[in-house]
């Protein structure tokens, strides 16, 4: 029999409907000389049936199934590295896919130059939408072989053990295997590979398809979408624990501070948009875990975060819970704080001047420049208060905006709320009127039967924002919805001749919390919205424009 260039093991567990597609993707593969090895953790659908139709299909795929379940990735990977007859190992999960030419490209890597693994790109491939981007673009974007990932520590970010093909003797020389008994098991094998690699090649070919479901139900969904679960906290940070003791210990202690930025960059920031959906049993569950682990990060990592992730770690360690989920709403987007203190020395996130020194670096926001930055850049805070279901496809919305840098003039304000289903722009033109200094407050009223819709119809979802403008210039924030409110359903019939759609108002399911407006063509309108995006013509859409209005 011959020997097998590479092993690639594909893990299962009660995914009988997927590990065809992941296997498929590895028979196509261009360079053909390949093990595959299906490892199924003891599943009780019907993966093993499955699997050895597969392995009766072609004579290069094994099929190994566990005596009982590990509850995890690392000992389905395990028992195949025992059984793996090629020089060079690959590993791929049964929801994804390897891209036709991945073996191909890693492998010439490894035999263009000596080293102990090479890697590849990643393209996530959102399951919902279909959108496609690359993990870590910044990481992968160019070929280049490191000796050492002392050379470029950023490498920390990319933790995936299946975007790389190692060598056999590389992993047994150090016997290294994946840990067992724990999950996210991925993070310390990566940086136990980096660490102990002298070299290894990067290529900027994409090598791994990643399929995500951000939406998945909770009994599906991947360990990384259970971050509901405090257990899933407790993991995680067991994990970084780890990880930090092996930089000990293999003479890599000078990578703590950039390890401990990835951690709070990326780790952290995973659970830090859903903060504002937690209640207070989960918060103080979160923290109890959370912030002893914090204390023990390098000054050095939190000064590289940006200044809003900065005071949300920070109110998190000082037990400000209502605090937390307001300024974790804005996280990544630019939205102001309510309000700010001000001494000689700084300007504060909240209604107090921080007691500790800590707390007075790391809440002094200061450097947001709120009270000069350019106005169309500056940073405001749109919240309803109230909303109030009207007839039709109306609402009533009450919106309450602060400006702690005190950017708006006294006296009431012009505003619009904007929304652009289908690029065509819909502003609904309102007034705010002052509270007390920098708050003020308005009502607006959408009907959004009046938006200008295609005649083929629009399917998505648009977040409405908060346009102000002055001397000239305009600024548009983003507008925060209640956190829970019944999702709001109408058929809309438009006047400007589209056709019918059901159009619902929630609240966004994560992150910032914003308005969220989702439009779906409905009845025949989906059969003329294919005709039209195939022959996009103006006659094409002048004809749609008179079969629309037959149809309604």
């Amino acid at each position: 029999m011959t020997t097998p260039d590479v092993t690639v093991t594909v893990i299962s567990y009660n995914d009988a409907a997927r590990l065809p597609r992941a296997v498929a993707s590895l028979r196509a593969q261009t360079h053909r000389n390949i093990e595959i090895v299906i490892s199924d953790d003891h599943s009780t659908d019907d993966t093993p049936e499955v699997a050895r139709r597969l392995a009766a299909e072609d004579s290069r795929v094994r099929y190994l199934r566990l005596p009982e379940n590990s509850g995890g990735c690392s000992a389905p990977r395990n028992r195949a590295i025992d059984i793996a007859r090629a020089p060079y190992l690959m590993f791929l999960d049964s929801d994804d896919e390897l891209p036709p030419r991945a073996v191909e490209s890693l492998l010439a890597a490894h035999r263009e130059r000596e080293v102990d693994f090479t890697m590849g790109a990643v393209t996530r491939v959102r399951v919902d939408s279909g959108r496609r981007t690359t993990w870590m673009p910044h990481l992968v974007g160019e070929r280049r072989t490191l000796d050492g990932i002392t050379a470029d520590p950023r490498l920390l970010f990319e933790h995936l053990s299946t975007s790389k093909m190692y060598a056999r003797a590389f992993l047994d020389r150090h016997q290294l295997r994946f840990p067992e008994g724990i999950h996210y098991e991925d993070q310390l094998f990566s940086a136990q590979a980096y660490c102990l690699a002298e070299a290894f090649t990067i290529i900027p070919d994409p090598v791994y398809t990643w399929y995500i479901e951000p939406y998945a139900a909770a009994a599906s969904a991947s360990i990384s979408n259970q971050r509901h679960k405090i257990s899933n906290v407790a993991d995680r940070v067991h994990v970084q624990r780890l990880i930090d003791d092996f930089l000990v210990e293999s003479g890599h202690a000078g990578l703590r501070e950039d390890k401990d930025y990835k951690f709070l960059k990326h780790d952290f920031r995973m659970y830090a948009g859903d903060l504002p959906y937690r209640d207070d049993a989960w918060l103080s569950a979160f923290a109890e875990i959370m912030n002893p682990y914090l204390d023990s990060l390098a000054d050095g990592a939190f000064t590289r975060l940006p200044r809003p992730e900065r005071v949300v770690l920070e109110l998190l360690r000082e037990g400000r819970l209502d605090d937390l989920r307001l300024a974790a709403r804005g996280l990544g987007q630019p939205v102001a704080p309510r309000e700010v203190t001000t001494d000689d020395t700084g300007t504060y996130w909240g209604g107090a001047v921080p007691s500790s020194a800590r707390g007075r670096r790391e809440l002094d926001v200061s450097d947001l420049d709120l009270e000069t930055r350019p106005f169309p850049s500056a940073y405001f805070r749109h919240e309803i208060t109230e909303l109030t279901p009207g007839p039709g496809a109306t609402l009533t919305l009450t919106v309450r905006t602060y400006d702690p840098g005190l950017r708006l003039p006294v006296g009431p304000q012009r505003a619009g709320l904007l929304l652009t289903p289908g690029k065509r722009r819909m502003t609904v033109p309102f007034r705010l009127d002052p509270v007390r200094p920098g708050v003020f407050e308005g009502r607006v009223r959408v009907d959004l039967s009046e938006a200008r819709l295609p005649v083929q119809g629009f399917a998505g979802v648009r977040h409405p924002l908060v346009r102000l403008q002055q001397q000239g210039l305009a600024n548009g924030g983003l507008l925060l919805a209640p956190l829970s409110f019944p999702s709001l359903t109408a058929r809309v019939e438009y006047r400007s001749g589209a056709a019918p759609h059901e159009v619902v108002v929630e609240p966004e399911g994560r992150g910032a919390g914003r308005l969220q407006v989702r439009w779906r063509p409905v009845g025949a309108s989906l059969l003329l919205r294919r005709v039209v995006r195939r022959v996009d013509h103006p006659r094409v859409r002048g004809a749609a424009r008179l079969v629309s209005s037959v149809l309604r």
